[in-house]
């Protein structure tokens, strides 16, 4: 952890974010590389990749991003809980629209049940978009924890961010494989379908870099901004992950993936902050 520290003090919370999730971004590309291996990817196994998603993303929600963000915020009784309240709010709105305004398709639905506006994009864009839509509030996360950990305030700090990192790129590994097969099973090449999987969270890097530079200029608004992605995270799980994992027969391995996720994500939280 000293070294961590170390490394942390010397490149400062906007490259450390940068540096954090390019790793993330990394091994989304590593999990869609798969696609040139294997031809299939039984159903059940999907399922269980994206409840584990699911797992790992509620947990960072809480333990990484809310519960600081409670503990750091001033006052006492309902007054502490408004910042998070309010960031938690807006993060889930953000989502909301940006998922009314972007036209995309989640995993293992069908064409006739793309959200946002009318379009004649082809499928495979539209669940690449989908998955996009999710990396966002991921990528934010990691850079507002590393921000809220160069600001000294309490409940960030560089081993949450990195435990936070870490959890995220676990459940990226999966998820990449998890988008990439269904783009195959949509006709592109190999090759083509692994360079969109990992396409899909090359925003990570940019939302991480700039959540870190908006908490270094406004330290004031580091509880609203770790709310704001668990808000984002938290809409994600409900409204596009369960729902996704609910649709077949393996329901059951689903839940297991995402209890297999959230204990994941808790332990390294707990363990590396």
């Amino acid at each position: 952890m000293e070294q961590l520290i170390a490394w942390f003090d010397e490149v400062g919370p906007v490259w450390a974010a940068l540096t954090a999730t390019t790793g993330t971004w990394l091994l989304t590309a590593a999990g869609a590389s798969l696609v040139l291996f294997f031809g299939t990817l039984h159903r059940k196994w999907l399922d269980g990749m994206l409840g584990f998603t699911g797992g790992v993303m509620v947990a960072a929600s809480f333990w990484s991003l809310l519960s600081p963000a409670i503990e750091m915020s001033e006052g006492a009784g309902f007054a502490r809980v408004v910042p998070s309240a309010v960031g938690f709010a807006l993060g889930a709105l953000f989502i909301f629209f940006l998922d009314k305004m972007t036209p995309h398709l989640h995993i293992n639905f069908s064409k006739d049940e793309a959200e946002g506006p009318a379009t004649k994009w082809h499928r495979s864009t539209l669940l690449v978009l989908a998955i996009t839509l999710h990396n966002i509030p991921e990528g934010l996360a990691v850079g507002v924890m590393f921000g809220g950990a160069a600001a000294g305030l309490p409940g960030a700090s560089v081993g949450a961010a990195v435990a936070l990192a870490i959890g995220i790129g676990l459940q990226n590994f999966p998820e990449g494989f998890a988008v990439s097969m269904p783009l195959r099973r949509e006709g592109l090449s190999k090759w083509r379908a692994a360079w969109f999987g990992q396409l899909s969270a090359i925003v990570e890097p940019v939302a991480g870099a700039l959540g870190a530079f908006a908490v270094m200029q406004v330290q004031a608004i580091l509880p609203y901004a770790l709310a704001f992605a668990a808000g984002a995270m938290i809409y994600v799980v409900v409204e596009e992950v369960i729902p996704e994992t609910q649709r077949d027969k393996y329901t059951d391995l689903a839940t297991l993936g995402f209890i297999g996720g959230f204990i994941v994500m808790m332990a390294l939280d707990v363990g590396l902050a």
